[in-house]
C-alpha cells in the first residue's frame, strides 16, 4: 500500500498539491466559523439521580438552580423606597420574560437577608432561563441588554452560569487566536534549529495548516450531529498542529537520511513512506484509540475530545502521508534552501548510529541499569506523591480570566452575600399526598435541617434551621409544592462545590423521606458527575491498556515490552498529575502561569482528559522508538546494541518532536480559562518527561535488565504475530541510489 502511495504522490504531485490546496480552501471556508455552533456546558450525565431531579423541577415546578443572576448596586441603600420600588419592578418585569422562570429578589421574597449585601447597598435577583445548554445561551442574549447597565435608575449587572458559559465561548474564541499567533512563531525558530534550512522548517507548518482547517471542517460536520465541547477546538487544533509537526519531522527525517546516502528523491520519498510513513499511521491509530477511551464516559464534554481527536490523530497522519511527499517531490533539492546553520549548500550527512549523544547516553544508563533506573523512579514517585490529594470540583464562573463580568459579580457576591442561596440543594419528592396530608414532610425538612453544614431548609410549611421551624411559610412558598408534588431547598452552610458539599450531598440522601426522593443542585452534580466518572473509569482504562497492548505486540511480537510501557507510561503521567495539584489545586504556580483563583480544587473533567491525551502521545512515542530498536534487533539479534542504536537513531527526534509539541500545549497558558491553562501545563509536562526520563534512562535501563526477556511471548502468541505482526527490515547502506530498507513485511 505504501509503496502504491509512494508512486501516486510522486508521480502526481500537481495533482496532489491541487487537491490540498482545493480542501485548504473549502475546509477553511466552511470550518472557520464552527466556534459559533460549540456550547460551554456537557458536564452532566442525564441519567444520573441529581439529572432527574433538574427534569422533574423543570416539568412540575418550572423551577431549578438559578443560572441568571442581576446585582443590584445603589448608594441610597437597597431599603430606600425608590430603590425598592424599582427592585421589585424589574423582578415582576424579569418573571414575564418568555422562558425565565422562578424570577426572586430581596424585595419580592420579603426582605430576604440572605440577598441582601453586608453593606446594605446591595441586593441580588435571581432567575432561572429555561431550556438546554444552547438554547439557555441564545435566549440569554435576548435578554442581556435590556438588564444590563442603569435600569429604572439602579445600577445592574448580569452574573449567573449563563454569562459565564458565554463568556468561556468568547473567551475560547479570542484565546485560539492568540494561542496561534504566538506559537506559530516560536515553533518556526524552533524547527529551523531542527531542520537547519529555511524551506524544511516551512514544510511543517503548510501540514500543520493543511491539517487544523480539516479538522475545524470535522468539527463543523459533528455539530450536524451531536452536541461538541467548545474547548475542543483548543485542543483539536492544539493537537493536530503537534501531531502534524512530529509527523512531519519524522518523515523528513528519514527522506532526508535516505538523500544523504544517495538515493533519488523519488527513491527516497518510497522508503520514507515504507518505513517512517508506516510508524506514522501506526501511530496515530494509537493516539485515536487512547482517545476514544473517552467514548466511554457519559459527558458529552469528555466524548467532544474524542469526537474531535480521534479525526485529528487521523488527519495529520493523512496528511503526512499524502501532501508532504507530494510536497517534497515538487521541492526536490530546494528543499535544502536557505541554510542557516552547517554549510551552506550542503545536504546533511547520514548520521552514524554508534556515535553521537543518545548512543553514549544508552550506553552509559546500560551499564548501570539498577542505580539510573531506582533514582528516575524515586524522582517520578516523588513528583506524584501530591496527586494522592487531589481534590476535584465543577468548573464554575472562577475559570475565567479576572477582567470577565461573571468572574467580577461572582467575587462581589461571595465577598457581599451569603454564596450559598444560589447554590442550594433541591430535595423533590414526587407522587405526595395532598397540601393538607404532608406533615411527614415537615417532619423530614426537620431531619434534615439538624445535619451539619444544614444551615436551613425552606419548604411549603415554612423555613426549618436546627430541627425546628423557625419561620412560617409566606406567601412565595406556594412555589415549592404542586398537587401532587413537593421541593424542599436545604441551603448548605459551606462552598457547595466542595468535598464538604460532597458530603452534604450523601448525607441528605442518607436520611430516611416519607416519600421517594430525588436530590439535586449544584453539589449533587459534583457528586453524580464524579461517580458516574469513577464508574465509567476502569472500562476507559481498560480500552486503552488494551488497544495500546496490541498495537505494540503488532510492532514487536513481545508481550514484555507492551507491558513494560503500560507500566512505564502509567509511572511519568503519575509525576505529570502530581505536578498538576501541587501547581494548580494547591496554587503554586498562580503568578507563573498568569492569573488565576486558588479553589484548593481542580475542574474534575482535567485529570481524566489529560491522561487519555497524554497517554496517547507517549505510546505515539513509543512506537517511533521501538520500530527501530526492533529493526536493529531483528538485523543483528543483539538487545544491547539494537537498544543503543535505535535510541541514537530516534532520541533527536524523538525529543525535538516532543519539545515542538510541548511548545503547543505550552501556549494554552496565555488562555484565560484556568483549566485550559492545567491541560497545556500538564500535556507540556507529560511529553517533556516521556522524551527524556522514560525514553532516555527507564527504557533502556528496563530492556538492559529483560535482556533477551524483551522479545519473548508464549507460543501460541508468537505463531499469531507471524502471521499478522508488522515490522520495519532495513539493510545497512549501501551504494549511491540503493535502496537501503525493506518495507515493513508480514512476518513468517
Amino acid at each position: 500500500m505504501f509503496a502504491s502511495l509512494a508512486r501516486f504522490t510522486s508521480g502526481r504531485s500537481r495533482l496532489v498539491l491541487y487537491l490540498s490546496g482545493a480542501l485548504f480552501v473549502i475546509a477553511g471556508a466552511l470550518g472557520g466559523g464552527v466556534i459559533s455552533k460549540l456550547s460551554a456546558g456537557g458536564f452532566i450525565d442525564g441519567s444520573t439521580e441529581s439529572a432527574k431531579a433538574a427534569e422533574i423541577m423543570e416539568d412540575r415546578f418550572h423551577a431549578g438552580a438559578p443560572n441568571f443572576t442581576l446585582l443590584l448596586t445603589d448608594r441610597r441603600g437597597v431599603d430606600d423606597p425608590a430603590v425598592a420600588a424599582a427592585g421589585r419592578a424589574l423582578t415582576d418585569r424579569l418573571s414575564r420574560e418568555k422562558h425565565v422562570e422562578q424570577a426572586v429578589s430581596y424585595w419580592s421574597l420579603g426582605k430576604a437577608d440572605a440577598l441582601r449585601g453586608k453593606s446594605g447597598d446591595r441586593a441580588l435577583v435571581l432567575a432561572r432561563i429555561d431550556g438546554d445548554e444552547d438554547q439557555v445561551q441564545d435566549r440569554f442574549s435576548a435578554l442581556e441588554s435590556r438588564y444590563e447597565g442603569d435600569v429604572d435608575g439602579v445600577d445592574v449587572r448580569i452574573g449567573g452560569t449563563a454569562l459565564a458559559n458565554k463568556e468561556i465561548v468568547d473567551t475560547t474564541e479570542k484565546d485560539l487566536l492568540k494561542i496561534e499567533l504566538v506559537t506559530f512563531p516560536v515553533l518556526f525558530v524552533v524547527m529551523l534549529f531542527v531542520f537547519r534550512t529555511l524551506v524544511a522548517a516551512l514544510v511543517p507548518l503548510l501540514v500543520s495548516g493543511l491539517t487544523i482547517v480539516s479538522v475545524l471542517l470535522t468539527l463543523r460536520i459533528l455539530t450536524l450531529f451531536t452536541e461538541v465541547s467548545v474547548l475542543a477546538t483548543n485542543v483539536a487544533t492544539g493537537l493536530g498542529l503537534g501531531l502534524a509537526i512530529d509527523y512531519s519531522l519524522i518523515l523528513i527525517k528519514r527522506y532526508r537520511e535516505e538523500l544523504a546516502h544517495g538515493a533519488p528523491p523519488d527513491g527516497a520519498i518510497a522508503t520514507a513512506l515504507r518505513t517512517a510513513g508506516r510508524t506514522v499511521v501506526f501511530s496515530a491509530v494509537t493516539v485515536a484509540l487512547a482517545l476514544a477511551a473517552l467514548l466511554v464516559f457519559p459527558f458529552y464534554f469528555l466524548r467532544s475530545f474524542a469526537y474531535a481527536g480521534i479525526p485529528t490523530a487521523l488527519i495529520a497522519a493523512a496528511v503526512s502521508v499524502t501532501f508532504l511527499p507530494a510536497l517534497l517531490k515538487a521541492l526536490g533539492p530546494r528543499i535544502e534552501k536557505g541554510r542557516i546553520l552547517g554549510k551552506h549548500g550542503k545536504a546533511p550527512t547520514a548520521p552514524d548510529p554508534e556515535a553521537g549523544f543518545w548512543h553514549r547516553l544508552a550506553v552509559t544508563v546500560m551499564r548501570f541499569p539498577l542505580p539510573i533506573a531506582a533514582a528516575v523512579i524515586g524522582l517520578l514517585l516523588f513528583l506524584g506523591a501530591p496527586f494522592l490529594d487531589l481534590r476535584m470540583s465543577l468548573a464554575d464562573e472562577r475559570v475565567l480570566p479576572a477582567n470577565t463580568q461573571s468572574r467580577e459579580v461572582g467575587e462581589t457576591i461571595r465577598g457581599d452575600f451569603n454564596a450559598q442561596e444560589t447554590q442550594a440543594l433541591n430535595v423533590v419528592l414526587s407522587d405526595t399526598p395532598g397540601k393538607d396530608e404532608r406533615g411527614a414532610i415537615a417532619r423530614y425538612a426537620e431531619q434534615l435541617s439538624r445535619l451539619d453544614g444544614v444551615a436551613r431548609v425552606d419548604t411549603e410549611a415554612g423555613t426549618f434551621a436546627g430541627g425546628k421551624l423557625v419561620a412560617p411559610p409566606t406567601p412565595t412558598a406556594d412555589r415549592f409544592g404542586t398537587t401532587d408534588s413537593t421541593y424542599l431547598s436545604v441551603v448548605p452552610r459551606s462552598q457547595s462545590l466542595s468535598e464538604k458539599g460532597r458530603e452534604l450531598v450523601k448525607d441528605v440522601r442518607a436520611v430516611d423521606a416519607p416519600y421517594d426522593v430525588l436530590v439535586g443542585g449544584p453539589a449533587a452534580e459534583l457528586e453524580d458527575s464524579i461517580s458516574a466518572m469513577n464508574d465509567r473509569l476502569p472500562l476507559a482504562l481498560a480500552v486503552i491498556a488494551i488497544s495500546s497492548f496490541l498495537v505494540l505486540f503488532l510492532f514487536t511480537g513481545s508481550v514484555v515490552l507492551p507491558l513494560k510501557a503500560l507500566v512505564l507510561n502509567c509511572l511519568s503521567l503519575s509525576a505529570t498529575l502530581g505536578v498538576l495539584v501541587w501547581g494548580f489545586q494547591d496554587g503554586h504556580l498562580e503568578g507563573v502561569v498568569g492569573d488565576f483563583v486558588v479553589t484548593g480544587t481542580i475542574t474534575w473533567t482535567v485529570p481524566v482528559l489529560l491522561f487519555c491525551i497524554a497517554f496517547g502521545l507517549s505510546m505515539d512515542y513509543e512506537v517511533f522508538l521501538l520500530s527501530r530498536i526492533k529493526e536493529e534487533y531483528d538485523r543483528t539479534g543483539d538487545n544491547t546494541r539494537a537498544v543503543a542504536r535505535g535510541l541514537e537513531r530516534t532520541g533527536s527526534t524523538v525529543t525535538a518532536a516532543a519539545l515542538l509539541i510541548a511548545i503547543v500545549f505550552l501556549g494554552f497558558v496565555i488562555s484565560g480559562i484556568v483549566y485550559l491553562k492545567a491541560i497545556g501545563v500538564g500535556l507540556a509536562l507529560a511529553v517533556l518527561m516521556d522524551a527524556t526520563l522514560v525514553r532516555g534512562a527507564l527504557v533502556p535501563a528496563f530492556m538492559r535488565l529483560a535482556g533477551r526477556a524483551n522479545w519473548w511471548a508464549p507460543g501460541p502468541l508468537r505463531a499469531l504475530h507471524a502471521k499478522v505482526g508488522l515490522r520495519e527490515e532495513a539493510a545497512e547502506p549501501g551504494p549511491p541510489g540503493e535502496d537501503r530498507s525493506g518495507s515493513p513485511v508480514r512476518r513468517g
